[in-house]
């Protein structure tokens, strides 16, 4: 039998039954992995005796709780497919990602009751069951394990749906094989052991939330700390109450936990490194936190490659911050151009990675799986560059820059620097129609509270930190925060329609 991921829990509880696995912090609960292991059992036993089998997806809409870590191992016993729902997006986009998955079980949280009444004429669901009455839906099922199911290291074991910033979300197909190297790459990468303890505060319906520290800790026998909801000051005093080791956030999570009145005096010595992940982490905020002593690195990840594709020491971290530093132990990475020509150091290209812990592409899309997957190559869309050093450095989207003047402005690049800028709390920037250069940067600039600003003061700050032709041409001044989806990535689009006309602010 290959391995899959239904036998971690289960060698966890040979290995080390009495050891504490997991914690859910506002209940207080705590859980051996021998108990986890047989949560995941009745979970299982309960969706089998339903007639869910190999192949079958089962959902779930909630907030984060053991219920997750349940079904997630449970179908990964029987060879069901994990397909969580996104509780952020409207109901249109979660009709359509029902009826493209088309699970057979859906679980849902009383927050979103409401909610499901309104899908349920419209999607194809066989069995609905509210949260509320989870623990008894799991007494009813044995705590043995379920009878064995042949399972190969191809075969699905999640579908996380993408954040769909641009058309509609696809649906990136895990196989137990990615989420398994997922694990030994990072173990292995970022040095995670037994006595590791990692808090969960990003959303479970999304690979960060499982695959960054979920599975890897559960797979070297550490501790979880199940966050049900984000709130800066309560995470600040659930690290250094849980003596928390391994601290995951993305930035938007980081810059709310700084501006904490409790910041400053909280014990964050148990603390070995904090990495951010999912969109670009301003250097400010880096060294913010370094000042406090912590080691602090920019990760790098995608539902699509793994969530964990590259590590750095704590002092390259130091040394070299903004960097996502260098690729992870069982991993390709290179970075080429439009011909596919691998590009030289400090030059700017399309980041693709291959290896072991790269999906299997997108369910039902074989067109746009083709498109992302040539020939063992995953191409991310992202761009970067790689420093005389071997340290790589994300510097934008790929769609994301515009040609001025016949010279290409990338967009991330131009606003690294705004954020630099003291008074500025975050910026983004979007091209603007022009007559003469075809296409200037308008920046939209969010300052910090009380700050005042000038266009004029802008431009002067980025004089000798950009070429003259990516110095945007229009500012935009605000203290609304900038759009952005559950994952913190900034949604552009949606700044092009609040400020891309022409002239017009």
């Amino acid at each position: 039998m290959e391995p899959n991921v239904g036998q971690i829990l289960e060698k966890r509880a040979l290995l080390t039954p009495n050891r504490e696995g997991l914690v859910e912090w506002e209940s207080g609960r705590r859980f051996k992995y021998g108990e986890l292991d047989e949560r995941a059992n009745r979970i299982a036993n309960f969706l089998r005796g339903l007639g869910v089998k190999k192949g079958d997806r089962v959902s779930i809409l909630a907030l984060n709780g053991i219920y997750f870590v349940d079904i997630f191992f449970g179908v990964g016993k029987l060879g069901a497919i994990f397909a969580p729902l996104n509780w952020r997006l409207a109901a249109p986009e979660q009709e359509y990602i029902l009826n493209d998955s088309e699970p057979a079980v859906l679980f849902y949280g009383p927050e979103f009751a409401e909610r499901v009444e309104e899908l349920k004429p419209k999607v194809k669901v066989e069995h609905y069951f509210p949260l509320s009455d989870y623990e008894d839906l799991l007494s009813q099922g044995s705590p043995e394990p379920p009878p064995p199911v042949e399972l190969s290291l191809e075969d699905p074991h999640t579908i996380f749906y993408t954040s769909g910033t641009t058309g509609r979300p696809k649906g990136a197909i895990l196989p137990h094989r990615m989420i398994l190297w997922n694990s030994v790459n990072t173990i292995t990468s970022w040095g995670l052991t037994a006595d590791d303890v990692g808090p969960i505060f990003t959303p479970m319906f999304h690979s960060g939330g499982i695959n960054v520290l979920l599975v890897p800790l559960f797979h070297v026998g550490g501790k979880v700390i199940l966050v049900r909801k984000f709130d800066p000051a309560d995470a600040l005093r659930l690290i250094e109450r849980e003596r928390a080791t391994v601290v995951f956030m993305v930035p938007t999570m980081y810059q709310m936990m700084a501006e904490s009145d409790n910041f400053r005096e909280t014990d964050l010595s148990s603390v070995k490194f904090m990495i951010s992940g999912g969109a670009p982490c301003p250097v400010e905020l880096i060294q913010l936190y370094q000042r406090r002593g912590v080691v602090f690195k920019q990760g790098f990840g995608m539902t699509e490659v793994g969530v964990n594709c590259f590590s750095m020491t704590a002092e390259e971290a130091f040394a070299k911050p903004g960097s996502v530093g260098k690729p992870i132990m069982h991993s390709w990475v290179r970075i080429v151009d439009e011909e596919g020509r691998e590009v030289g150091p400090n030059e700017v290209g399309e980041l693709i990675i291959a290896g072991p812990h790269v999906c299997s592409g997108y369910w039902r899309k074989p067109e746009e799986t083709r498109e992302a997957l040539v020939d063992g190559w995953f191409h991310t869309g992202d761009l970067a560059k790689r420093d005389e050093d071997g340290f790589y450095y994300v510097v934008g989207r790929k769609k994301e820059m515009f040609i001025s003047g016949g010279e290409n402005v990338y967009l991330a690049e131009v606003e690294a620097v705004l954020n630099s800028h003291p008074k500025v709390k975050e910026a983004a920037v979007i091209p603007v129609p022009d007559p003469k250069w075809g296409e200037v940067g308008r920046a939209i600039v969010v300052l910090k509270e009380g700050e005042i600003a000038t266009e004029e003061e802008m431009k002067a700050f980025c004089e000798g930190k950009l070429a003259r032709y990516k110095i945007p041409k229009s500012f935009v001044f605000t203290h609304e925060p900038l759009p952005r989806n559950p994952y913190g990535k900034l949604v552009r689009s949606e700044l092009v329609k609040r400020y891309g006309k022409t002239g017009g602010q």
